[in-house]
């Protein structure tokens, strides 16, 4: 009988070791640091929450509304927020490589010191956004509308007009 229960010990405890921390559920509240890894939010409001330090990669939000919402620290890498509103949501060192942008709202967005490395901002309106010390290699800002938008030195602002690049 020892030797049985001792045996069975013996394979479940690493097992357990090696499962890791429980991962929220997609059906979770939304919250500061809740885990919504690929969890499907389209056309849903969630203007004006704290998603602070939340982990959102490969989720999508297209055609949702975060407007207010504050992203700060997320981690939303390869995340979709097409057609999305984003009027003055915070992104502040945020991980949002190869995110996808399409045709989203992003008036007054703030994104600094976020890493945007190659995300899609393609059509996006980024009127009025601060990208002080965003990191941007290899983004896409094909038609994106920056007129306004604070540049990554954080002292340039875009002049009126500026699409696809800051002048």
């Amino acid at each position: 009988m020892r030797l049985r229960l001792r045996s069975v010990l013996f394979f479940v405890i690493p097992l357990l070791a090696l499962s890791g921390p429980a991962r929220a559920d997609c059906v979770d509240p939304p919250g500061p640091g809740v885990d919504w890894t690929r969890c499907y939010f389209d056309e849903r409001n969630f203007a004006g929450v704290d998603l602070s330090g939340a982990q959102l990669k490969d989720a999508t939000f297209s055609r949702g509304n975060l407007t207010d919402a504050d992203l700060s620290g997320a981690h939303a890498s390869r995340a979709k927020f097409i057609h999305a509103e984003l009027l003055r949501t915070q992104f502040d060192g945020a991980k949002l490589r190869e995110t996808d942008f399409t045709n989203a709202d992003l008036r007054q967005a703030s994104f600094r010191g976020a890493d945007l490395s190659r995300a899609r901002l393609f059509r996006a309106d980024l009127r009025g956004a601060d990208f002080t010390e965003a990191r941007m290699r290899g983004a896409d800002l094909l038609e994106a509308d920056l007129s306004g938008a604070l540049w990554i030195d954080g002292r340039r602002r875009c002049a009126e007009g500026s699409i696809g690049q800051c002048r």
